[in-house]
């Protein structure tokens, strides 16, 4: 999944010819602290709330201010991980996405960001969650698979969390069957320790709710 492919232009960048009012209404309107600026197709970089609170004349065009804008962005051919990784690092709710000729292409925001990751990792289907705990040098992949698949099911999806002293991994699938007993038990026979697993009916409803109100509080 690329970043352009998250490009929605529900929010609009600003413009250098626009006034501090005007970006204060938009951030509002948006419910955003910050917003890109751009002159013509040419990305200038991220401007805050804060930085515009302080202009002394709000009703002049940003471009009549030397106002410090911090040039970030991703490329639009860039993987949602990378995204992911600007938003680590600048801790900016907005992403500003590039083409290849360093052209504004548009936004991402975290809530977009938010959304891609709960269809890249099969949140809302149907199926069904083991957690596994292994040794890192015995982590095989094929091998989970197979135990998964010689049981009638599919991974969806799989993440992989490395303990702090690197010698253990918890292993997350979501497979797209409802009853684990089957798997369960290949697992416990090759001596898996799985932490925990959730049948369907027991946290679909819970994890829908939470992604509910999880996207509800980033858009207020």
């Amino acid at each position: 999944m690329l970043a352009k492919s998250l490009i929605k232009d529900l929010v609009p960048p600003l413009k250098i010819t626009d006034t501090g009012e005007r970006a204060l209404l938009w951030m509002e309107e948006f419910r955003t602290h910050y917003l890109p600026v751009i002159s013509a197709t040419n990305y200038l970089g991220i401007i805050s709330e804060t930085d515009i609170l302080g202009l002394a004349n709000k009703s002049l065009q940003l471009g009549h201010y030397a106002v410090p804008l911090e040039r970030v962005f991703i490329n639009e051919n860039q993987h949602v991980y990378d995204a992911v990784r600007f938003v680590s690092n600048f801790k900016y709710p907005i992403i500003p996405v590039l083409d290849n000729d360093q052209h504004y292409a548009g936004m991402v925001t975290v809530s977009d960001l938010i959304e891609s990751f709960a269809e890249l990792f099969a949140v809302n289907g149907p199926g069904a969650i083991i957690e596994l705990e292994v040794n890192q040098k015995d982590y095989m992949l094929s091998e989970i698979a197979k135990l998964v698949e010689a049981n009638d099911a599919h991974i969806l999806s799989l993440s992989v969390n490395p303990s702090p002293d690197q010698l253990k991994m918890d292993i997350t699938i979501k497979v797209d069957k409802i009853d684990l007993s089957r798997i369960l038990e290949a697992f416990y026979r090759y001596n898996y320790n799985v932490k925990t697993f959730y049948h369907q009916s027991e946290f679909s409803e819970n994890l829908q709710e939470r992604y509910e109100a999880f996207m509800n509080y980033l858009k207020i």
